[in-house]
Order: C-alpha cells, then structure tokens, then sequence
C-alpha cells in the first residue's frame, strides 16, 4: 500500500474497460504506483491519469522524483535494479520489472518519460476492450489505494 494522500487519480468515468486479466492489471499499477511514490518527494502526491488513444487505454504515473537519466530508462526495468537512494520503504529492485512483465503478457507496453518539470512518468498502455466505453453513472469511480 502507500500513504493516505500519496496518490491523485484522474481517471475518467467514460474510460473503456481493457481486454486483460485484472490480477495481473492490479499488481501492475500497484508496483508502478508504488514505485513513484516511493521516489517522490515527501508531500508531493503521485498522479495516476488514464486516457483513451484510439484502440487503447493509457495510464500515466507521474511523479516529481529525481527522475532517470536517459541512459539508464531501459535499465530500471531489469530484475535487480535501483536508481539513486529511495528514503521512503526499502525494496530489491524487481516491482518495475515485474510490472513490464505483466504488461507484455497483457498484450501491452510499459515506457519510462521524463515528467516535464523533473521526475518520471511511467506509461502503460493496453488494449481497450470491443464495445462501447461504460454510460457515466455519475457516481465517481471506486478505487482503493
């Protein structure tokens, strides 16, 4: 889990479902999300926002971390690998591996960006599901942190 206030969600009500296994989705994100917050500085909250893009569903971590020189972006997702000093929560460098992992097996891709201003932005995108987007309820969306 992360702290209460650590995360912001902008996802849109109107968002398509994606066509991939929800085990997988939620232990994905959840290290994703895990991650940036625990790069980000102290009172400075993640964002995790999620966007249509023809076919496929993007979601976007983004935080205000120390960020990844470019040359080491494809590094942080091999089993074992840290980047710079995590103050916050101690690991052995495998969520961001295993989260590419799940991604690829779920028919999509997991990217590293920089966040303009600093920081990083991780995006994964999916496949969204045949159909139609699900009718707004008006209801804001249910998530747990």
């Amino acid at each position: 889990g992360v702290p209460d206030g650590s995360v912001v969600l902008d996802v849109p009500e109107s968002l398509p479902m994606v066509a991939v296994d929800p085990g997988l989705l939620e232990r994905a994100v959840a290290n994703i999300v895990e991650n940036a917050v625990k790069y980000s500085p102290y009172g400075q909250p993640v964002t995790v926002a999620a966007s249509t893009l023809g076919t496929r569903v993007e979601v976007r971590v983004v935080d205000s971390g120390p960020g990844v020189p470019d040359d080491a972006k494809d590094r942080i997702f091999e089993p074992f690998q840290r980047h710079g000093d995590a103050p916050r929560g101690a690991g052995v460098g495998l969520g961001l591996a295993v989260a590419r992992g799940f991604a690829e097996a779920m028919g999509g891709t997991l990217a590293a960006e920089d966040t303009p201003g600093g920081g990083m932005t991780m995006v994964l995108t999916l496949r969204a599901a045949p159909g139609p987007a699900p009718a707004p309820s008006g209801q804001p969306a249910r998530v747990s942190s």
